[in-house]
């Protein structure tokens, strides 16, 4: 299983203990609201935490789509570019 995308890590300044309910708390840096985290640990007793958005089921139908989501890139893209052109919506 590759869990790794970068293998670039650098070490956190300071050291983390658990505290007496054996939880670790993590640098504020490293925290968002809206994300979790998969936890994968090894024989060495090395443990990754890998984060993952949530997506609502409402907008999860596009990321099964590979043909509407290489469209949305695609118009990213092209936003990002600047190839961008206005529309009348009322004449859609």
């Amino acid at each position: 299983m590759t869990i790794l995308k970068d293998f670039n890590l650098k070490k956190i300044p300071g050291n983390i203990k658990p505290d007496s309910k054996r939880r670790v708390v993590l640098p504020v840096s490293l925290v968002s609201e809206d994300i979790v985290y998969h936890i994968y640990s090894n024989e060495a007793g090395q443990i990754l935490l890998d984060p993952q958005v949530m997506v609502s089921a409402s907008e999860a139908w596009l990321f099964r789509n590979p043909e509407a989501l290489a469209s949305v890139k695609r118009g990213l893209a092209n936003a990002a570019e600047g190839r961008v052109s206005k529309v009348d919506l009322d004449e859609l």
